[in-house]
């Protein structure tokens, strides 16, 4: 299977390359692989251009999915624990869960300037509803039958969610702070697009402007690297904090 896939690239690229060089199709859109290649080569490992602007964005995505984790998931457990208060605040969750996100982001550039925390703010936004959505749906789900029979065991409330609500979560809580992540990349890079001073989003945007094609389909790649490695990085963690299972 992996020889078949690597069969399968190495066609797929000289086809590429053959098509834009002898002008099938237009460089101008579909770029030239060996120049991406070069492009990579060049920012990686020559002159560390790249780096600096995965650095920026990778920076941004961490602060905002913890921000928007920890905020949604202490949303999650006041709805939880003081019903009145989700049933206050719904109408307002809900309009604001509905607002485009990358609407605000002109507000959070006056609000917060060109730098790293209007990023960090619109890519939070988008990690906190859905982080919130699975905190509260975790939690909802833990069996009633469980409950109770702790109850009767004389388990406190603490115990009861330490050992069998949280537990019982987790996975779906998980799944949640999965998507949250690629959200948050999400949300950074669209924020580095409309405006920013560094990072892959500024490049991506400059590239296009200079219609720098190749330069555009090398970022591209690396976005895809940067967001399966994320998906597997996460993966990974619940697997290991589900390892009881």
């Amino acid at each position: 299977m992996n020889a078949a896939r690597l069969v399968f690239l190495a066609v797929f690229f000289a086809a590429w390359e053959y098509i834009a060089r002898n002008r099938i199709v237009n460089p101008l859109f579909i770029g030239i692989p060996t120049e991406i290649a070069k492009f990579l080569w060049i920012g990686l490992f020559v002159e560390f251009s790249l780096i600096k602007d995965l650095y920026w964005t990778l920076g941004s995505t961490f602060l905002a999915f913890v921000i928007g984790s920890v905020a949604g998931i202490i949303t999650g457990l006041m709805f939880i624990t003081w019903p009145w208060f989700e049933r206050f605040s719904d109408p307002l969750f809900s309009a604001l869960n509905a607002l485009p996100r990358i609407a605000l982001a002109p507000l959070f550039l006056l609000w917060f300037g060109l730098g790293i925390w209007s990023k960090v703010a619109l890519g939070a936004s988008l990690t906190y509803f859905i982080v919130l959505s699975s905190a509260v749906a975790g939690i909802r789900s833990t069996n009633a039958d469980h409950l109770t029979l702790s109850r009767t065991l004389g388990a406190s409330k603490g115990q009861i969610f330490a050992r069998v609500t949280l537990p019982s979560a987790v996975p779906t809580i998980f799944s949640g702070l999965r998507l949250g992540l690629i959200y948050a990349l999400l949300g950074v890079i669209g924020g580095e697009i409309i405006a920013a001073q560094h990072g892959l989003g500024q490049l991506l945007s400059f590239l296009a402007g200079s219609f720098q094609i190749s330069g555009v389909f090398a970022v591209l790649f690396i976005l895809a690297i940067l967001g399966t490695a994320l998906i597997a990085l996460m993966n990974s963690l619940e697997k290991w904090l589900l390892r009881w299972q």
